[in-house]
C-alpha cells in the first residue's frame, strides 16, 4: 500500500489532511488510544467489523447526500466492479424510501467520493492486494464541502473501502438524513491473513443459485474472500460435467443441479465482490454418489466407496471432471479432499485386493497412490492441490511440495506442517465447524489460527483459515442463520491484529451491531448470545440485545 506522502489527490488541502491524519495516527498509537470512540454523536454508535487496522477518528457529525457523486482516477478506477460496486452500497447506505428524492437546496456535508486504484489488473488470486486507505475530512470553516477518499492499490482493496464506509453511515430516523458519525476519520487498513475462507456444502443438501448468490453477498460483508464450495460427496453430484455427462445422475433430483453456466455465474458473481470460489473434489473417498451414473467406479455393487482404485477409467474419470472445471475456476487453489478414506472396500474386493498385491501395495500404500495421482493432475492443470490433514498425517514425506494442508481434525496440525515447509488453512473443527452448533460466538472470535507457532517464517506460511459449513442439517431454509453471526467472528480473527482483541463485553457489543446491520440488509442472521446456534430469539427485545 502506498504510503501516505505517495498518495496524489487533487487537493492540496487533501494532502495536507492527510498528512495530519498519519501523524495523528502515528501519536494515538503510541499513546494507546487505537480503540474505536464507540459512542458518537447523539449517542449513535459507529462500529466497524472487522477492526481496521489502523484508524483516527473525532467527534462530528457529518450529513451525507443521498445523491453522493462517485469520481474515479488512477488506472484501475474506471473499472466496471468499481462502478457496479459504489451502486450495490449506494442502495444499501440511502435504503429508506424517504431518501429517494431528497429536498433540494439542503446544505449536505458529504456529496462526492472519490476513488483512486492504481491498477487496472483485476486478477483475482491469493495474495491480490486488498488493502485500503479511508479518508473522511470533516468540514471546517476553510472548506467548502467534506472530502470523502477511498485510496487502493488493487479494485479489491477498494471494495472493502466502499464495505468499511458504508459502516460509517447510519439513518437518523429524526432528520430522515444519512449520517457519518465521528469524523473525521483516517482508515489505513489490510487483512491480516490472505485466505479468510468460508465452506459451503451443496451435497448433503442442494443449495440454490440465489441462496448462494446471498451467502457471498455477506461474506463480503465480513471481508471474507473466498467461498470454498464443497460442491460434490458421496450422497449426491449435481454438477454438470460435460465430459462424463452421466456423473449428474447422482444428483437428488433433476431439479437440484448446478449447470456449467450456473457455476459460471457464481464464480463471477462472487469476484465482483473480490470473492475467490475454490472447488472441491474430494476423492478417492466421499465419492459414493458418483457410481450412480457410471457403476465401474464402484469396487462393487455393494461396497461402494473409495473410487475402484484398480481401473485407469477412474483417473481417466478425475482428469476430465478436473479439466472441466478449470474452465470454471480460475482460482489458483484446488481441493482434492483425501480425508476419512476406509480401504476396507478395496481389501474386501477380490479384483481391487489382486491389483494391490501385483503392485505390491498394502491399501494404506494404495490410499497414498490415489491421492499422489489425483493431486499430479490438478498440478498438470496449473493448480496448486489442497489436502484435508489426514493425507498430511499418514505420508507426510510423500505429498507433493506445492501441497496446501488443510487442518480440521484438531489443534497442532498446522504447526507439524509448516515446521516441514508444507502451507496450511486452519478449521479446526472445535472451534470453526459451524455445524457445531453448540460452539458459542466466544471460542469462534477466541481462536488463533497461529497458536503454536512462533517462528515468523513458518508463521507466514499459515495463509489463513476457513469456517465450515456442512450440510447435513442446513438448507436452504436455515443455512444464513447458522453461518451467522458465529462466522463473524472467525472474519475478524482472519483480518484484524491479534492486538485488536479487547474485552469480551466491547465484542458483544461489536459483534451485536455487525448481526443486526446483516438483519437491516436481508441477511437472516440469528441472534449472538443463544446457546444453541440459529435458534429465534426466546422472547421480546432489541435486535441489539439478542
Amino acid at each position: 500500500m502506498n504510503s501516505p506522502s505517495s498518495f496524489n489527490p487533487s487537493s492540496l488541502i487533501l494532502a495536507a489532511f492527510l498528512l495530519l491524519s498519519q501523524l495523528l495516527l502515528t501519536t494515538s498509537r503510541n499513546l494507546g488510544l487505537h480503540q474505536l470512540n464507540y459512542v458518537g454523536a447523539d449517542d449513535s454508535p459507529t462500529y466497524i467489523w472487522p477492526l481496521p487496522s489502523q484508524y483516527t477518528s473525532g467527534n462530528q457529525t457529518l450529513t451525507v447526500n443521498p445523491n453522493l457523486t462517485l469520481v474515479t482516477s488512477g488506472d484501475g478506477g474506471g473499472s466496471r466492479t468499481v462502478s457496479e460496486a459504489f451502486d450495490r452500497y449506494k442502495r444499501i447506505i440511502f435504503e429508506h424510501a424517504s431518501l429517494k428524492f431528497p429536498s433540494s437546496g439542503v446544505d449536505y456535508d458529504l456529496n462526492k467520493l472519490t476513488i483512486l486504484v492504481h491498477s487496472d489488473d483485476e486478477e483475482l488470486q491469493l495474495g491480490v492486494d486488498e488493502s485500503y486507505n479511508l479518508l473522511v475530512a470533516a468540514r471546517d470553516a476553510h472548506s467548502v464541502i467534506g472530502e470523502v477518499t477511498i485510496e487502493a492499490n488493487s479494485v479489491y482493496g477498494a471494495l472493502h473501502g466502499l464495505e468499511t464506509l458504508s459502516q460509517l453511515c447510519a439513518f437518523d430516523y429524526g432528520t430522515k438524513t444519512v449520517k457519518l458519525y465521528n469524523a473525521p476519520w483516517y482508515i489505513q487498513d489490510k487483512p491480516r491473513f490472505e485466505y479468510r475462507g468460508l465452506l459451503l456444502d451443496t451435497s448433503r443438501h442442494y443449495l440454490p443459485i440465489e441462496i448462494m448468490k446471498q451467502v457471498i453477498e455477506s461474506m463480503s460483508y465480513a471481508k471474507l474472500n473466498v467461498l470454498h464450495w464443497h460442491i460434490i460427496d458421496e450422497q449426491s453430484f449435481p454438477l454438470e460435467v460435460p465430459s462424463f455427462p452421466k456423473l449428474w445422475k447422482g444428483a437428488y433430483t433433476k431439479w437440484e443441479r448446478y449447470t456449467i453456466d450456473d457455476a459460471s455465474e457464481i464464480v463471477d458473481f462472487a469476484k465482483k465482490r473480490g470473492i475467490n470460489v475454490m472447488a472441491e473434489v474430494d476423492v478417492p473417498g466421499h465419492a459414493e454418489s458418483w457410481g450412480t451414473g457410471y457403476p465401474d467406479l464402484w469396487p462393487s455393487s455393494s461396497c461402494r466407496e473409495p473410487l475402484d482404485i484398480s481401473k485407469n477409467f477412474t483417473f481417466d474419470l478425475i482428469s476430465g471432471i478436473l479439466s472441466d472445471m478449470k474452465k470454471i475456476f480460475p482460482f489458483g487453489l484446488f481441493h482434492l479432499g483425501g480425508d476419512e478414506v476406509n480401504t476396507d472396500c478395496w481389501t474386501s474386493t477380490p479384483h481391487v485386493q489382486q491389483w494391490l498385491h501385483d503392485h505390491n501395495m498394502t491399501a494404506k500404500d494404495g490410499y497414498k497412490y490415489f491421492v499422489l495421482r489425483a493431486q499430479e493432475i490438478a498440478i498438470s492443470l496449473n493448480w496448486t492441490p489442497v489436502n484435508w490433514e489426514e493425507t498430511f498425517n499418514n505420508f507426510p514425506t510423500s505429498l507433493n511440495p506445492k501441497t496446501v494442508v488443510h487442518n480440521w481434525l484438531g489443534a497442532g496440525v498446522c504447526p507439524k506442517a509448516v515446521a516441514r515447509g508444507f502451507r496450511c488453512i486452519y478449521s479446526n473443527q472445535g472451534f470453526w465447524y459451524l455445524d457445531h452448533l453448540d460452539v458459542p460466538w466466544e471460542s469462534v472470535y477466541y481462536t488463533e489460527p497461529l497458536e503454536y507457532i512462533s517462528d515468523a517464517s513458518q508463521q507466514k506460511l499459515v495463509l489463513g483459515g476457513e469456517v465450515c459449513m456442512w450440510g447435513e442439517t442446513a438448507d436452504a431454509s436455515d443455512v444464513q442463520q447458522t453461518i451467522w453471526p458465529r462466522a463473524a467472528a472467525a472474519a475478524e480473527r482472519l483480518w484484524s491484529a491479534p492486538e485488536s482483541r479487547s474485552s469480551r463485553t466491547t465484542v458483544l457489543e461489536r459483534l451485536e451491531y455487525f448481526r443486526c446491520l446483516l438483519t437491516r440488509r436481508g441477511v437472516p442472521a440469528a441472534p449472538v448470545r443463544n446457546f444453541y446456534a440459529r435458534s429465534p430469539p426466546i422472547g421480546p427485545g432489541s435486535c441489539y440485545r439478542q
